[in-house]
């Protein structure tokens, strides 16, 4: 019977060089070896960074933390004289029979002076075209001195903090005569 296979025909026509076998084999495993420790190398690195990064959350949680926990904190302490002219307000009314209304202004002097250093804005649109985006109607008051849509009192005043509407101004506006 007759050999048909072409790959053994050929391995029988050209003898194989062992050193060349022996030399491939080690050249690949010295190879496969310097990619195992690469590899390893990697692992190690990835595992470092994925530490780092963890740590790193941890760290921007505790630290995010503490400034909810203080956020307030400068407010507090500057709001604090103002309580303490409270109190001295109502203190000397009583003595005094009379100061109350001094104290009062002094505390509202005080407070508007902290709130204003910490960015509120007040809105006291009297004479202003009527914002809705800033303004709350109140009423509608039919009025010719005024032109229609204009703020003609203020409620309540508003307050802005950093752009921000914190509360808006109640008011009153002017609207033609029907």
């Amino acid at each position: 019977m007759e050999n048909t296979d072409p790959a053994r025909d050929e391995a029988e026509q050209s003898p194989v060089d062992e050193t060349t076998l022996a030399g491939g084999d080690e050249a690949l495993a010295n190879l496969m070896a310097e990619y195992e420790t690469k590899l390893g190398e990697m692992r190690e690195l990835v595992l470092r960074e994925r530490a780092e990064i963890e740590n790193q959350r941890k760290r921007l949680q505790r630290d995010l933390d503490q400034a909810r926990k203080f956020a307030n904190e400068k407010l507090l302490a500057e709001l604090l004289p103002v309580i303490d002219n409270l109190e001295r307000g109502l203190v000397a009314d009583k003595t005094e029979g009379g100061g109350l209304r001094a104290g009062v202004e002094l505390t509202l002097k005080e407070l508007m002076r902290v709130v204003t250093a910490h960015g509120i804005v007040i809105v006291n649109p009297v004479g202003e075209a009527f914002d809705p985006e800033r303004h709350q109607a109140m009423s509608m008051v039919d009025t010719t001195e005024h032109a229609p849509n204009t703020v003609v009192a203020v409620l309540q005043k508003g307050y802005v903090l950093n752009e921000r509407l914190l509360r808006p101004a109640l008011v009153n506006v002017a609207q033609a005569p029907a």
